[in-house]
């Protein structure tokens, strides 16, 4: 490819990059026109009696809409009843049945622009697929299948879902992540699963398709945020039939009110035993259930985290163990250089001067930091080594060293091991109080490198794993939510429980093997508790399938993808402290805003009970605590509140009730307090206020 090709290719993705994240920061915006005018006629279509057979509540105030619209009509041609009232009771329960299609199209059309962001990204390209003689053939992306090798160069996209079998590349996945800043992918490790509709930077990779056209990545997530797939979760189903319920038995008990309301001398209308009968039952709950349970899993694709199901998403709110690799998650990835530690005789900045001088070409992030360090410490600066004639020794795995010859200086660095045998070569024994530093080093969770220079020991390095800043914090904040965190690594156990007691976990599990996580998550599970895990390696797929959440890396092997529940497409596995956080959020606003819908009700009753008897048995006027200016009026307002209350109610919602990290018993005695109290007392002062606006206005 040409210079000129690639640098509009580069142009092209940037542009692109920059078209997805404007439309990401579209999406934080609750109420984005696009979605409210695409909600508004969504809620229109969802009137559709087979769609709203799939909310009980809601088709029953849809049910009691149709009939009283029927006896609408009829009242009109027969010129009786009250129909200025009649008319305006019909209409706030159709707006009733509107607002809560309205909550759940506004949820779904968040979703939908994010799929329209993705498919953007998707799009039919040429693939040069290779063929039995190894050479390259041109076919449309559409024709390639599983196990169909394609040759990927600068500039190109990849043409479908793979893993990378040779090579490796800079890879622009701003497609699927909106983060412009590339990745390395490569062949034989845990980072070689590839996208489709990523595009190739620099050099050239050889990638085995793992898909059929239609079963992508960028197809199954465009469907799962579209809520194309999405399925009710057996909490949610739980809560429905719960609401069903309720309903079932508020409308048994208005249909038996109507013979008692006859015999006492005071028939009611149909239109005020339906307005009774949507005010009682939850309709507040029963209009935004769906919206959410899409909404979770939208703030969960706003994070960039893909879940497979609902059910993933609620399993994250019960999380009751977490496991966590160290490595990149607890601690940065690669140990840095802390300290030097002298011989006898040696001065720390004579230690540090053969240290930089061996590490100088060092490529390795522990190498730098030892190089660094001696800058800092002791304003050693880089050497002019060409013209000193220095031979640098590469590490080996055989020596298990690196070093220098320069200037008749014969330095070595490595293991203790390594460079006791080296000094034993040399007839010198290693320092006790070398030793001690390393044993030191060792307990305090570090790894000790040894340098020594013309066969005597200098002193010691401390590398040390570097605790990523406010790891501390954030498990403080998961104990207060009464999880339990484990730490996963390979070192051994002094280092290990070092490292553990620095970052603030509870637990580890030490030279970890994957029967050894597995068989980790079956005990926690085996004592009732709900585990979540990260992982990336084709290694971590039969423990992340035994999780309850298994939240698998983006680029990580297709094994550890498919074994998982959810995908974080930007990799970064301390990502999953924000997915319990979500999870707990979409639990705890399912359940705040059940016990606002169920607490309202009392306001609803003494709002409409005694302006139906009033008339007939005075003495019910007592119940009047809210002295509502009339019959008619009380009714109205109650069912004006009932609508309005939805639609106040849609912002909290989408957004979700505020996490904060606190014990199960303060979470629920708090959550009684806003919206339990706050349900009771809210109806009361919204219906009367509606009160005073109708009789202002002559309405009733």
């Amino acid at each position: 490819m040409t210079k000129a090709k690639f640098l509009a290719h580069t142009i092209a993705s940037r542009k692109q990059t920059e078209r997805i994240m404007a439309n990401q920061a579209k999406r934080k915006s609750l109420f984005d026109r696009t979605i409210v005018r695409r909600a508004s006629v969504d809620s229109l279509r969802k009137l559709d009696p087979r769609s709203m057979m799939r909310n009980p509540v809601m088709f029953v105030v849809e049910i009691g809409s149709v009939l009283t619209s029927v006896l609408l009509i009829l009242d009109l041609f027969t010129h009786r009843g009250h129909t200025r009232f009649d008319l305006q009771i019909t209409l706030w329960l159709w707006f009733t049945v509107l607002f809560a299609n309205f909550a759940e199209a506004m949820a779904e059309g968040r979703g939908k622009a994010q799929a329209d962001a993705l498919r953007q990204a998707k799009s039919e390209t040429t693939a040069y697929r290779l063929n039995k003689s190894k050479a390259t053939e041109e076919v449309p992306s559409s024709q390639l299948r599983v196990d169909d090798l394609v040759r990927v160069t600068a500039g190109q996209m990849i043409p479908g879902d793979g893993e990378v079998v040779e090579g490796v590349a800079s890879v622009d996945e701003s497609a699927i992540t909106g983060e412009s800043a590339p990745v390395i992918r490569e062949a034989g490790g845990d980072r070689s699963a590839v996208t489709g509709g990523t595009r190739v930077l620099s050099d050239v990779i050889t990638v085995r398709i793992t898909s059929n056209p239609g079963e992508t990545f960028l197809d199954r997530m465009i469907a799962l945020v579209e809520g194309a797939e999405r399925q009710k979760t057996p909490n949610e189903i739980a809560l429905n039939i719960l609401l069903a319920g309720l309903t079932i038995i508020f409308l048994l008990a208005v249909v038996t009110l109507q013979p008692f309301a006859v015999y006492s001398g005071a028939p009611q209308t149909v239109f005020v035993l339906i307005s009774l009968l949507v005010c009682l039952i939850p309709t507040t709950i029963g209009g935004l259930l769906s919206a959410i349970g899409i909404a979770g899993m939208d703030r969960l694709v706003q994070h960039n985290v893909l879940a497979t199901s609902g059910r993933a998403v609620e399993a994250a709110g019960d999380v009751n163990t977490l496991l966590l690799d160290k490595t990149g998650t607890i601690t940065i990835g690669n140990r840095q250089a802390a300290e030097f530690l002298p011989a006898p005789g040696v001065t720390a900045a004579q230690l540090a001067d053969a240290s930089q001088l061996s590490s100088l070409s060092d490529e390795t992030p522990e190498g730098r930091s030892i190089v660094v360090l001696a800058k800092e410490r002791y304003n050693l600066r880089g050497r002019e080594l060409g013209q000193l004639k220095a031979e640098f020794i590469p590490f080996s795995a055989t020596t298990r060293m690196s070093g220098i010859e320069v200037d008749g200086r014969s330095i070595r660095k490595g293991a203790v091991d390594a460079i006791a045998g080296h000094l034993n070569e040399h007839g010198a024994p290693m320092p006790t109080e070398v030793r001690n530093s390393v044993e030191e080093i060792a307990r305090k969770g570090g790894t000790p490198l040894v340098v020594a220079e013309n066969g005597r020991a200098l002193g010691v390095i401390y590398l040390k794993d570097v605790v990523k800043g406010g790891m501390k914090e954030r498990f403080d904040q998961l104990r207060a939510m009464g999880i339990r965190t484990v730490m996963i690594t390979g070192d051994n156990p002094l280092t290990a429980a070092a490292i553990a007691r620095e970052a603030g976990v509870d637990d580890f599990l030490a030279e970890a093997k994957p029967k050894d996580k597995m068989d980790l998550i079956k005990r926690e599970q085996a004592e009732g508790k709900l585990v979540a895990m990260t992982g990336d390696g084709t290694n971590d797929a039969p423990a992340l399938a035994q999780a309850d959440v298994g939240v698998a890396m983006n680029s990580g092997t297709q094994a550890a993808k498919e074994a998982g529940n959810m995908v974080d497409l930007d990799s970064n596995p301390t990502k999953l402290i924000e997915i319990v956080g979500i999870g707990k959020q979409l639990l705890m606003t399912r359940g705040a805003l059940t016990t606002f819908s169920i607490s309202n009700d009392v306001a609803k009753y003494f709002a409409i009970i005694p302006a139906m008897f009033a008339g007939v048995f005075p003495v019910l006027n007592a119940l009047n605590v809210m002295r509502l200016h009339n019959a008619e009026s009380a009714v109205l307002s109650a069912v004006i509140f009932n609508a309005l209350i939805i639609v106040g109610l849609i912002p909290l919602a989408l957004r979700g009730v505020r996490y904060r990290p606190m014990s199960a018993a303060a979470l629920l005695q708090r959550n009684l307090l806003v919206y339990g109290v706050g349900g009771l007392v809210a109806p009361f002062i919204g219906i009367k206020l509606l009160d005073l606006l109708i009789t202002a206005l002559h309405l009733a």
